[in-house]
């Protein structure tokens, strides 16, 4: 995920930071945020190309969090005032380096919680067009993965740990063994 590598501004870039139930009891700069373990929120957008195959990338080595880990979601933080819709299609645009033909269509919520880190996640899931130009700063390597490609290399390669746990919900989502889609409160716990 966006950790703060594009710009020395990202540390001062203004988080919401949300209670267990995902609503805003105020604000903080994003390096705070992150030192404090303040809750914010990020969107998590599984990008898949025309024949269905994953978009999976392995973070540049100069990233604050989770250095040269490999993920198969782009996305970030969501700024201060800003929705999930909007972060999740700003984000994947930016970080595939293409304009999408349509806005990425949300799927579930939940709350990542580990001793590190804690935001409530919202994951999308968008088509991609036949190039993509990844963000030289955030992305070191990138390809198309088929859901037996990647469950190959899950116990080969180091993944982000929030990426990997999206991955494991979005799974048992699409199996029925999961998060509900969106609706009347849109979280899992």
């Amino acid at each position: 995920m966006d950790d703060g590598a594009r710009a020395p501004r990202d540390a001062d870039e203004l988080l919401d930071i949300v209670d267990e139930h995902d609503r805003v009891v105020g604000q903080a700069p994003r390096a705070e945020a992150t030192a404090r373990r303040l809750r914010h929120r990020c969107v998590f957008v599984c990008a898949r190309d025309g024949e269905g195959r994953v978009f999976v990338h392995r973070r540049t080595a100069g990233k604050l969090l989770f250095p040269s880990h490999y993920d198969m979601f782009v996305g970030g933080v969501v700024g201060a005032g800003e929705s999930y819709d909007t972060a999740a299609l700003r984000e994947a645009e930016e970080e595939l380096g293409a304009a999408l033909p349509e806005p990425p269509v949300p799927l579930f919520r939940f709350l990542y919680d580990s001793p590190e880190h804690t935001w409530w996640s919202a994951v999308y899931e968008v088509r991609c067009p036949v190039r993509v130009h990844p963000q030289a700063e955030e992305i070191d390597w990138h390809a198309f993965l088929t859901g037996e490609e990647i469950d190959r290399r899950l116990p080969q390669w180091p993944w982000v740990p929030d990426g990997l746990e999206a991955f494991r919900r979005l799974r048992a989502w699409r199996d029925g063994t999961g998060a509900g889609p969106l609706g009347a409160s849109g979280a899992e716990g």
